[in-house]
């Protein structure tokens, strides 16, 4: 194993503790690399020795970094950026990729669009491995380990890069006996006379803002017996009957296709929520990244979403 020249620590004692940090605790972290939890712990210990400082303060359950870990973290995971970008560029000039990609996304998204995109981009690159983490939080991916995250909405400010790859259309669905007990709406003023499902994370919750076919804005406040914050819950809640709910139509064309869900309102539309590929800020994303966002784009350009 290749040691650094300053204290003879060896580079898998830096990946264990970039991982502990990043993962919270000694058994995440050490799911995370494929080794033991004994080894993740030998690391952490001779890392420590060697450096002569507590990095991470353990307990039974957690592991949380020292303002010493903290800012050796920040350093140390620089530094291995450093190095995937040295092996992306030798990637550049073979034509060869590999390496592993991490990628954060929702479960919804990520089992829809994304692994049918692994699909396509193995065959191509075989080279390449991939992990995939399901989140739905805007996260630092040079403090997670997270190579790619595939965001839906508005991005908050950050000095990440990012790239929009799809706008996705929004409906307002209603199962056909919610119709059928309650009526269908005519205009987005009906809404209003009518139980609606809130989802709570999505940035228009109790404000809905449909657009007629001349442009004009129609803006109307929801209410229901029901608010969650997950758009699989708030969606299962439509098709079970409990009001109509704002949905992006790739989640619910399936049930639109087969009945189970209707669109209402269909003369009107919803401002469409973008989808946006982010990575970490750096002179240069991997080869891997930039080749994998591509497909991914081009395969969203194709598909009604």
């Amino acid at each position: 194993m290749k040691e650094f020249p300053s204290n003879g620590a060896k580079l898998h004692d830096y990946e264990a503790f970039i991982a502990i940090v990043d993962a919270g605790n000694l058994t995440r972290a050490a799911a995370r690399l494929r080794r033991s939890l004994q080894s993740i712990s030998r690391s952490l210990s001779a890392l420590e020795a060697q450096l002569g400082v507590v990095l991470i303060r353990r307990t039974t359950r957690t592991a949380r970094p020292t303002e010493t870990g903290l800012a050796f973290h920040r350093r140390v995971t620089a530094a291995f950026r450093e190095i995937a970008l040295a092996e992306a560029e030798l990637c550049d000039t073979s034509g060869m990729l590999n390496g592993t990609l991490c990628i954060a996304g929702s479960a919804f998204f990520i089992s829809h669009h994304v692994v049918p995109t692994i699909r396509d981009f193995s065959s191509q690159h075989p080279g390449v491995k991939f992990d995939l983490r399901i989140s739905e939080e805007f996260a630092e991916p040079i403090r997670t380990g997270i190579d790619l995250m595939i965001r839906i909405g508005q991005l908050p400010p950050s000095p990440m890069k990012s790239r929009r790859i799809a706008s996705l259309r929004r409906v307002a669905i209603a199962s056909p006996s919610y119709i059928a007990q309650r009526g269908r709406p005519e205009t987005p003023a009906d809404l209003a006379r009518h139980t609606c499902i809130v989802r709570t994370s999505a940035q228009d919750a109790r404000a809905w803002t449909f657009h007629d076919r001349d442009g004009a804005l129609h803006g109307v406040s929801v209410h229901g017996v029901l608010e969650a914050d997950n758009a699989y819950v708030t969606m299962h809640a439509a098709l079970g009957g409990m009001g109509i709910a704002v949905m992006p139509f790739y989640y619910v064309r399936q049930f639109v296709e087969t009945g189970l869900a209707e669109v209402v309102l269909d003369h009107f539309s919803l401002t469409p929520t973008p989808a946006h590929a982010v990575w970490p800020s750096g002179s240069r994303a991997p080869s891997r990244v930039r080749r994998f966002v591509d497909l991914l784009a081009q395969r969203l350009r194709k598909e009604v979403i």
